[in-house]
């Protein structure tokens, strides 16, 4: 280890965060020109040539003209997420307050007269059920 001084360590340590980052943002733009629906199949193809063959120069050019409508596309797909998540979890939870709620309904409907007693007991046991 005498012959790798620190600050070689600190400059291989550097030079490998900069490669992870640049991996990581080829894959950014290549997954973004796939989620955008407004670009057509050739103009696809065309950026993802452009990010392949010439990775520096494509991947900048790619940021400057599209960067804006990329962070567009990455708040859609997070509200997007969002408005399912919790579909599904009022789905799951169910809406309205569930079963209490459902018997308070059929009490009121009984103590106005709308329902007998005999429909209110078969109602009530289905919603225990």
């Amino acid at each position: 280890m005498d012959d790798y001084p620190l600050l070689n360590l600190f400059w291989t340590m550097l030079w490998f965060f900069v490669w992870v980052m640049w991996f990581f943002l080829l894959f950014k733009v290549i997954t973004d020109v796939f989620r955008d629906h407004t670009l057509g199949g050739w103009g696809k193809a065309g950026w993802l040539v452009l990010v392949l063959v010439l990775p520096l120069i494509g991947v900048l050019v790619y940021l400057i003209v599209r960067g804006h409508s990329m962070h567009e596309r990455d708040r859609k797909q997070a509200e997007e997420q969002q408005a399912a998540f919790r579909s599904y979890v009022q789905k799951t939870a169910g809406t309205g307050g569930g079963s209490a709620d459902e018997l308070h309904k059929l009490s009121a409907l009984k103590d106005k007269g709308d329902l007998t007693q005999a429909e209110f007991d078969r109602a009530k046991a289905k919603i225990l059920a």
